[in-house]
């Protein structure tokens, strides 16, 4: 596991690494655009790519984007991701075929 996805941050952190209060962090969670863990006793736990992502989703807020359309464009990020990734695998195995 990478140091950037280990969750290991409270929120009190986050807040001061991105400028976002608490509430908006838990706002972004609400939203379905962050997923922290859970420790034992309950307290939200962040990497430093949910620090990235924050910052992220805090630019495009900025820029007048609304939550569900973030949500809608890392869908199709997603989505297009999953495109290349098969037909890169495709082309792997047509020329593994051809050697």
């Amino acid at each position: 596991m990478s140091y950037k996805t280990k969750k290991v941050m409270p929120i009190g952190i986050v807040s001061e690494l991105t400028g976002l209060s608490p509430r908006q962090i838990r706002y972004y969670e609400e939203r379905k655009l962050i997923f922290p863990e859970r420790s034992e006793g309950g307290t939200r736990k962040y990497s430093f790519l949910d620090v990235e992502r924050l910052m992220y989703i805090a630019e495009k807020m900025e820029d007048g984007l609304q939550t569900y359309e973030i949500r809608r464009m890392e869908k199709q990020k997603n989505q297009e991701e999953l495109r290349r990734e098969m037909l890169r695998g495709q082309l792997n195995a047509a020329f593994r075929q051809r050697t």
